[in-house]
Parts: C-alpha cells; sequence; structure tokens
C-alpha cells in the first residue's frame, strides 16, 4: 500500500531483531523498525546494525532514526537512507524544513520522509514542515506532545492541535496526517472508537504499538456498511430526480452531500 495511504504503522523496536519478522507478517499497512524511544543509548549503534541486517528491498520498512539533535542521527541517516529495504524515513521530534532536508541530504532523491509532531516548536513549524520536499504526510506525537505542553489528556485537550494538523497537511496537499498511538491494547472497542475519533478529526491513519492494535484501526478508518448503503441511496436519489432539488431521509442533499457519497463509495 502506498505510504499516503497507510491506515497503520506498526512500532517494532530496533533492537529486538527476532520481532521483525513477526512484525512484518501482522497485517499493518507500514511496519516501522525504532532506533529512537525504543532503544538505550548504549545499545543504538548494535541496533543499527542488527537493523541493517534484517532490510529487505522486496519487503521494505520504515525506519525511526534518532533525531537531528542526537550522535546517532548522521549514521543512522548514513546507514540506511540509501537502502533499498527502507521505505522512508520516521524523523521524531520534528521541528522545521532544515531538519527534514538534513535527513535527505544523507540518502537517496527519492526517499520519503514522515515526520513526527511531538512539540510545540513542531506545532509552531507546521506549514514548512508539511510543504518539505519529501513529506508526504505527517504524523501526531501526541504522547510526547503532552509532556512538552505540560498537558494532561489525549481528548478535548488536544482538539485544537490535531485540527491545526490537518489544516496544515490540507493547505501543503499532502495526504491526510497519522494520529499518535493508544496505549490501550487489549480492548478492540476502545481502540477502535479512538481510532474513529480521529478520522472525525481528518486523520487517514493512525500509529500502533501492538499487533491487536491492527484489526480496530482498520476498521476504524474503513467505511462501514451503513455508511455505503447511505451513499448508494444518496446516488441513487440525485439521479433519479433528474437534476431536481432532492431530499433523502428528510434532508436536503446538496453538492457536498453528493461529493461525500461519491467518497465513500470511490465513484
Amino acid at each position: 500500500m502506498s505510504a499516503a495511504l497507510s491506515r497503520s504503522y506498526l512500532f517494532v523496536p530496533g533492537n529486538r531483531p527476532e520481532r521483525f519478522e513477526k512484525a512484518r507478517g501482522a497485517g499493518a499497512d507500514a511496519v516501522i523498525v525504532d532506533l529512537e524511544d525504543a532503544v538505550a543509548p548504549q545499545e543504538k549503534s548494535a541496533a543499527r546494525d542488527a537493523v541493517l541486517a534484517a532490510l529487505d528491498a522486496a519487503r521494505p520498512v520504515w525506519v525511526r532514526v534518532n533525531g537531528t539533535d542526537t550522535p546517532w542521527f548522521a549514521d543512522d541517516v548514513a546507514a540506511l537512507g540509501r537502502h533499498a529495504g527502507v521505505a522512508g524515513i520516521m524523523l521524531p521530534k520534528a521541528e522545521s524544513a532544515e531538519q527534514v532536508a538534513a535527513v535527505r541530504s544523507g540518502a537517496h532523491s527519492a526517499l520519503h520522509v514522515l515526520p513526527i509532531v511531538e512539540t510545540a516548536r513542531g506545532i509552531a513549524g507546521l506549514n514548512a514542515l508539511c510543504g518539505a520536499q519529501g513529506v508526504l504526510r505527517v504524523a501526531f506525537g501526541t504522547l510526547d506532545f503532552q509532556v512538552d505542553m505540560g498537558i494532561d489528556g489525549d481528548g478535548e485537550e488536544l482538539d485544537a492541535f490535531r485540527s491545526q494538523i490537518v489544516l496544515a497537511s490540507r493547505l501543503a496537499g499532502i495526504a491526510a496526517p497519522v494520529d499518535g498511538v493508544s496505549t490501550v491494547f487489549d480492548d478492540a472497542k476502545v481502540l477502535e472508537g479512538e481510532a474513529r475519533r480521529g478520522r472525525r478529526f481528518g486523520y487517514g491513519g493512525k500509529l500502533c504499538i501492538h499487533p491487536k492494535q491492527i484489526e480496530p484501526v482498520h476498521r476504524a478508518y474503513a467505511w462501514s456498511e451503513a455508511e455505503r448503503a447511505w451513499a448508494q441511496r444518496v446516488l441513487d436519489a440525485v439521479q433519479a430526480s433528474g437534476g431536481a432539488a432532492v431530499a433523502l431521509e428528510g434532508k436536503m442533499v446538496d453538492m457536498p452531500v453528493i461529493l461525500k457519497a461519491r467518497r465513500i463509495l470511490g465513484v
């Protein structure tokens, strides 16, 4: 699946090579091998070597490198940025277009970069990040962002920031952003509800930290049978009207409603 259309991105620790194959087979649209948060400082180099040994050009994965302000960033990009087994680089603590350019300067020219907005400065630099060369979409690192801002909560406390990311993505003409992780993985109903909430805000996918999260996320980002049936009724009513104004189920059907129905049905 295209990086711009992926609904789920599953993290796997870069220092756990025995989990790489399991992650690849878990059913996520994309796999992210993590060299940042999941790996202790003393294990960074060994983890990078393990990732390099496991890369497969036939089954490329994303790699979350260490941040641009760390001593491991340059080596991460130099080792991984030109490898055919790397689908793209996830850039943590992204705050500027210059950081994106620093990733691409050490990589092949077609490399995709997925910046994670995790700080106040990242929000302030959204327009530049979304418009940077090589960025197909951005992700919202909700957990780290809460820490940086001193915010306690992942609900309405983040609504304004979620919307800013969606708006900046739309203005830049890139794909809908990727929502942050949920710490819940044993309650599919709760997780699906959280993912659907992100979708209502305009997000196009979600970061996952456990294989159990993938199926609920995919359900949340798929049109339900009820939604598809509604869309078909709308288009049928419009066609039957012969161009006249039409109402359906007590509501007027105008062009935005028609466009939504077409989007649901892919027509």
